[in-house]
């Protein structure tokens, strides 16, 4: 069977520090000033930073009490999920008047295929700028992005010129856009790869295409073989838009320390509640439960158990993150706690895409 390569016409759209833009336009008070969604002085994790936050050091994922150590003057926002669902559906239903073939990574970000588009305009990159342009002006935000041959460059390429800009490379500069490109920027390097890669020499592209796949995959397992093809521009995952999650989860993090199981468990008795909405809103059950733990010094604690069977009841699911919490004793307090379930009733058999190929 002989497979021909087709070049494809990609759009990552990410929006600009999409939450906390969202704060800033419904409430004008707050533009122009440094703002974290989600955390607080004293508790929790930054969900979002403002770009005026962002020149602090202010990102998300970090601790309320460091976010406002960087910045003292930083307003915490709290979370409006609800509200920043109806504007990214809004900004979605315009993705649709272009593409049925959306891929939507979160909330605020999504890939569009328009190799064929509803538009029949030809060029991606007047597609990506039209697309942003509608944005702004239906939705009132603004939105990056990137445009390119496969999903990965597409997704390095829009983070290139934010806020409000965009980056196209095309079929002719993948090589040399990607050889160039310093190993911290490939998409799926994390920081603990990219130290590794530091110290076997490997800063850039170029480097990085230097090593045989053997090396590779040598250091850094089955992820070698992935890092040896994204360097040459080989790339052939598609565009799904019925993107199915590996996983469903819910978890809260704690105005006070929990030190005792028995407050824990009444706290997991509402997570594993909030988890069983999400899977019936679903349709979903899962075989493998997982606790996440995070305590006071802010390590973290996972623990698992795959069972025989799917399950989506409350009552299950408690059963089974009991035995997890009781598994041993707990290394401190407690600031965190999350339920997850994933091995999902989810597969999809794979099918075979039979794709034309059409001028860039």
């Amino acid at each position: 069977m002989e497979t021909t390569t087709s070049i494809r016409k990609i759009i990552h759209v990410d929006m600009d520090a999409f939450y906390a833009s969202v704060e800033q336009m419904d409430n004008p008070d707050l533009m122009g000033k440094p703002i974290a969604v989600g955390g607080s002085e004293n508790r929790g994790v930054v969900a979002a930073a403002s770009y005026e936050a962002r020149k602090f050091g202010v990102r998300s994922a970090i601790s309320g009490v460091v976010a406002k150590r960087n910045c003292p003057d930083l307003i915490f926002v709290k979370p409006r999920f609800e509200r920043y669902k109806e504007i990214s559906n809004k900004i979605h239903k315009i993705f649709k008047d272009y593409t049925d073939l959306v891929e939507p990574l979160s909330l605020d970000e999504a890939y569009l295929d328009v190799t064929v588009n509803k538009k029949g305009i030809t060029s991606a990159s007047i597609l990506a700028e039209e697309i942003r342009s509608r944005i702004f002006s239906e939705v009132g935000l603004t939105a990056s992005a990137g445009i390119s041959v496969n999903k990965f460059v597409a997704k390095i390429a829009s983070d290139f010129n934010k806020p409000n800009g965009q980056k196209t490379v095309n079929p002719d500069e993948l090589i040399s856009f990607l050889e160039v490109l310093p190993i911290r920027k490939f998409y799926g390097v994390g920081k603990v790869t990219t130290e590794k890669m530091y110290q076997l020499g490997i800063f850039t592209g170029l480097e990085l295409k230097s090593k045989s796949v053997e090396f590779l995959v040598k250091h850094f397992g089955k992820s070698g073989s992935f890092y040896y093809n994204v360097v040459r521009g080989i790339h052939n995952s598609e565009v799904k838009s019925n993107r199915i999650s590996k996983s469903v989860a819910a978890e809260h993090t704690f105005d006070t320390n929990l030190s005792s199981e028995i407050f824990m468990l009444e706290q997991l008795e509402n997570i594993a509640d909030t988890l069983e909405r999400r899977l019936k809103k679903n349709n979903v059950s899962g075989k493998t439960i997982t606790l996440k733990i995070k305590y006071s010094d802010f390590t973290q604690q996972t623990r698992s158990k795959t069972l025989p069977y799917f399950i989506a009841d409350k009552g299950l699911i408690i059963e089974s993150v009991k035995e997890l919490l009781y598994q041993e004793r707990m290394k401190n307090s407690v600031r965190l706690l999350g339920i997850s379930m994933s091995n999902l009733n989810t597969e999809v058999k794979k099918s075979i895409v039979v794709q034309l190929s059409f001028p860039f």
